[in-house]
């Protein structure tokens, strides 16, 4: 458990060298961030801002509908890159 945070760093090392369904390659932890943003309406913070790339830092402080919607929509998100 942990002692106060409100965040998780994923990793997403996976999606790093792919392609968004628009050609755009995704780069960076920051490419992605902006790509769950602009495609998915998924706010999350790149992990290069914490010097913790190729993470993301998701916030939990909120209801499980909505942390279920946004990780619904991350996954649809990696499943759309090529």
């Amino acid at each position: 458990m942990p002692d106060g945070a409100f965040y998780v760093f994923p990793s997403c090392a996976g999606v790093i060298g792919k392609r968004t369904p628009d050609g755009q390659m995704i780069e960076t932890d920051s490419d992605f961030a902006m790509y769950l943003l602009d495609a998915f309406a998924v706010a999350v913070v790149p992990g290069s801002g914490f010097m913790a790339s190729p993470y993301i830092r998701i916030s939990y402080a909120s209801s499980l509908q909505d942390l279920t919607r946004a990780c619904d929509r991350i996954i649809a998100a990696c499943a759309s890159l090529s």
